[in-house]
């Protein structure tokens, strides 16, 4: 028998009327439709609009493999909007393909998109995008308020704080951020003193500078920058490691033994940060005062007892305390939204570094955000 009887395949070739012809031919049967696979899925991709005359009459055996194949790819071109024609078929082939269409499950048609579909589509993207967002913030909203009922139950019983605990956090979360904090702040003193100084040098008011970097560096940038350095360090650190906790099945262990994860995991990693960011926050202004007093010696020839002397009649003690005061409220957007990002990790590796990148992201955004509402109050109350 020769060898074309013996395999599967399709010929597609132009008629004298110009119209398209596929010719199937030898056994489309389980051992043998698979060299013909690649060939249909190519048709497939390449055929659209158009009127296909499908010819099974060379077909010597056909079983439900085979038919099932035919089935599949007919249905795909007619997707593509082609008229699909057949001949040379069979008896057998009908009560086959009768047969197999009632107990199969075919792939849904690739319908081409509607000029309805179209212009809804992206409504459609932003009522699904909002929706996703108000799941989101409802579930932000719970975690925090389950947070804040522990808490309030942990005052009552201040025993049950651990304090160990929030010790070792305030180390991790704030001793070892001094380094990029103290460079951090120290690089922000240096532009905002060069930039300034190279326009008040223009209208010979050299002394303003130090009018500049005090109340910009303690009011907005300080406490701004600092935010911003910790969320990235310490918030991704904090979904990081709740997020390990929950692959690894600790929390749900903790949940069994009847223990809180939020007061043994949340807690103290909320009053860490709420302890240090203030004290990070007054560390940045003293390394970012220090800078401008160091680039005002150099490059305006003010020096450094001058600085001193302006500083301490221009640099209002409330300026230091509007920037402080920021500080809790930037730590506790930062560490809830960190830890409500761990605990929305999935049992997947890959989550891990998903979860740790939204967290960071929300966590920069909320700090920038909650800034902007504060300067909006202050201004409003002449403050």
């Amino acid at each position: 028998m020769p060898l074309n009887k013996l395999t599967a395949e399709i010929v597609a070739y132009q008629d004298t009327d110009g119209g398209t012809v596929f010719k199937s031919k030898g056994n489309w049967t389980v051992n043998s439709i698979r060299t013909v696979v690649h060939q249909l899925e190519l048709i497939t991709q390449t055929y659209q609009n158009t009127d296909v005359l499908w010819d099974l009459s060379a077909v010597d055996e056909i079983d439900s493999a085979g038919m099932i194949l035919f089935i599949k790819f007919h249905d795909l071109l007619q997707s593509n909007n082609c008229t699909v024609t057949l001949c040379g078929v069979t008896e057998k082939h009908n009560r086959l393909n009768n047969l197999l269409r009632q107990h199969i499950v075919l792939l849904p048609a690739r319908a081409s998109k509607t000029l309805k579909q179209t212009v809804l589509s992206p409504f459609y993207s932003l009522g699904k995008w909002i929706s996703s967002l108000i799941s989101e913030m409802v579930l932000f909203l719970s975690f925090l308020g389950e947070s804040t009922l522990v808490f309030l139950k942990s005052l009552r019983h201040p025993s049950s704080i651990r304090y160990r605990a929030i010790i070792k956090n305030i180390e991790e979360a704030g001793l070892r951020a001094l380094p990029i904090v103290a460079v951090t702040s120290f690089l922000i003193g240096i532009v905002i003193t060069y930039q300034g100084a190279v326009q008040l040098e223009k209208f010979g008011a050299n002394i303003f500078i130090v009018e500049m970097i005090s109340i910009s560096m303690t009011r907005e940038l300080a406490p701004l920058i600092t935010a911003i350095v910790v969320a990235g360090r310490t918030g991704s650190s904090y979904t990081a490691q709740l997020g390990v906790m929950k692959i690894t099945e600790e929390m749900d262990a903790m949940r069994t033994m009847g223990f809180n994860p939020h007061h043994f995991l949340v807690i103290p990693r909320i009053l860490a940060l709420v302890i240090s960011l203030p004290l990070l926050v007054f560390f940045a202004d003293i390394v970012g005062l220090l800078a401008g007093m160091l680039i005002s010696e150099i490059h305006l020839q003010l020096s450094y007892a001058e600085f001193l002397h302006r500083l301490h009649d221009v640099l209002d003690v409330k300026q230091v305390w509007i920037g402080l005061i920021k500080a809790p409220f930037f730590a506790i957007l930062i560490a809830t939204v960190s830890c409500f990002r761990g605990f929305q990790v999935e049992k997947n590796s890959d989550s891990i570094g998903r979860y740790t990148t939204v967290s960071v992201v929300n966590a920069i955004f909320l700090v920038i955000a909650c800034d902007a509402v504060f300067s909006v109050i202050l201004t409003e109350l002449g403050i």
